[in-house]
Parts: C-alpha cells; structure tokens; sequence
C-alpha cells in the first residue's frame, strides 16, 4: 500500500492529497529517511510526521485497505508523540 494512502485511510492523515503533499515537502519519514508518497509501507516500519515543532511516530501493525473507522486505529501504534521539542 502506497505511504499517502495509508497515512488516510489509518486517519493518521485527514485527505490523501494532504499526506501526498506532506511527503512532498518532506514532512514525513519511513525508518529514519524521507519517504515519497509512492513508497510501498509494510507492517514494522517506523513512520514519523514532522510538522514544525510536532514529530509523532508509529509503527505500522496492520495493512487494510479500506478499513472502518473502529479498525483504523488497529493499523498503527504511536511510539513517540513529542508536540513541543
């Protein structure tokens, strides 16, 4: 499954052209190197959201591809959420 599309569906991301525009801008990476929004996620990588001075990361449990919104949280655990670094 492409990063953008996981990012929305597991509603880490609200739209996918958000989360493709955030990789873009190099917002977002997987296992410590930024990612295009093409990369194919698998279950275990580590994926982190910079936004300015938020960073949150999360490793990735489950793939769905059109999970409901009760599954959704099951794709990911947040390992680290630091709002103000």
């Amino acid at each position: 499954m492409r990063l953008d599309k996981f990012l929305k569906v597991s509603r880490i991301i609200k739209r996918r052209t958000i989360a493709a525009e955030a990789c873009q801008n190099q917002y977002i990476s997987v296992n410590g190197k930024v990612a295009k929004a093409s990369y194919v996620v698998r279950v275990g990588d580590i994926i982190t959201v910079s936004y300015g001075s938020r960073k949150t990361s999360f490793k990735v449990l489950e793939l769905y591809e059109s999970p409901p919104k009760d599954k959704a949280g099951e794709m990911y655990e947040v390992l680290e959420n630091n709002p103000f670094d």
